[in-house]
């Protein structure tokens, strides 16, 4: 079984993913932040980096997923393989930070992995507006996040938004985190884990 959480930079998935892992025994597949070469010189230059950028993201989440069917747990990832086509390569393409040839040979890569790998049993998609976005940034403090553009944050949304609204590879469920802390308040969290448990079965 595999499940992935979706979401927009800030929403929480980071947490997320550990929380659940760790309440229904699930192996964590993490989207590492600090292992990344490119993340630092992207923020610094996203039109020198984004390619770059979205190359390594996607050999990562390939690379997570590709043998779920092969383990003895259940993996939960940070992020799904099929956000960085869907969103953050089309949201770059679109602001003119890729450019279209650099756009076209990701797509076509991208497409060949996603055949490759099975899509989420679950897909747990964090909803946030762009205000919750920035203050979770802030909180969390790493340097090179604390200078992302609001309307990087704000178009990204709307992307995400096209895309769960058409999203029909498995089970979906949408969590608004406009009014949710599932980190400092157990009662939010055992609610998002008795919706997942409902769509899963469990």
């Amino acid at each position: 079984m595999y499940i992935a959480v979706a979401g927009n930079i800030g929403s929480g998935k980071t947490s997320l993913t550990n929380m659940l892992a760790q309440h229904f025994g699930w192996e964590p597949e993490f989207e590492s932040a600090d292992d990344n070469p490119y993340l630092k010189d992207f923020y610094d230059d996203m039109s020198r980096w984004a390619f770059h950028l979205q190359i390594y993201f996607l050999n990562s989440r390939f690379n997570q997923v590709k043998n779920v069917h092969l383990r003895e747990r259940p993996v939960i990832q940070d992020r799904s393989i099929f956000e960085g086509t869907h969103i953050f390569a089309e949201n770059l393409k679109n602001s003119n930070l890729m450019t279209d040839r650099d756009y076209q040979n990701y797509k076509a890569l991208s497409d060949l992995m996603t055949r490759h790998v099975k899509a989420p049993n679950l897909l747990v998609y964090l909803k946030a507006d762009t205000d919750k976005l920035v203050s979770q940034i802030q909180k969390r403090g790493r340097d090179f996040e604390q200078d992302i553009p609001t309307e990087y944050l704000t178009n990204l949304n709307e992307l995400y938004e096209q895309w769960i609204s058409q999203y029909d590879m498995g089970e979906l469920l949408v969590i608004d985190m406009t009014e949710m802390d599932f980190v400092n308040r157990p009662e939010d969290f055992k609610l998002i884990a008795d919706q997942v448990s409902a769509k899963l079965g469990l």
